[in-house]
């Protein structure tokens, strides 16, 4: 039996951070979740996850700085997420190393179906159904 994969969620929001944690967690993640920047980073290196979502704008370290963090040391599949929807906004944030940019408020169906996709088809190896 395979074991499950892990995601991680960086957000300071409680609300958010519990909505995207369900919503991985329904996909069949094991979820790690962080309130801040410096601890995501610390989550990401710790647990080596397959997903990552990351909120831009975090009370420590600007969303875009931890992106480029994690891409230092780690190929996750990350989702940025952002209430910023400027063309350079996205540009900067898809500049960063993440895979995917969504705007706040995100419908969690369309969150869950863009992880889903981008993280079957960076590992086919890995049995559909996420």
């Amino acid at each position: 039996m395979n074991e499950p994969e892990t995601a991680v969620v960086i957000e300071d929001e409680q609300d958010i951070r519990d909505l995207i944690s369900v919503i991985l967690t329904k996909a069949g993640f094991v979820v790690h979740t962080a309130a801040t920047g410096a601890a995501g980073l610390a989550i990401v290196r710790a647990h080596r996850p397959s997903v990552v979502t990351v909120d831009v704008g975090l009370p420590d370290i600007d969303g875009l700085e931890v992106t480029r963090g994690i891409r230092e040391f780690s190929d996750a599949f990350i989702v940025l997420l952002t209430a910023r929807s400027d063309e350079l906004d996205v540009l900067r944030g898809l500049e960063t190393g993440a895979d995917e940019y969504l705007t706040k408020p995100f419908r969690p169906k369309e969150l869950r179906e863009r992880i889903a996709r981008g993280f079957n088809r960076a590992n086919p190896d890995i049995p559909a159904g996420r």
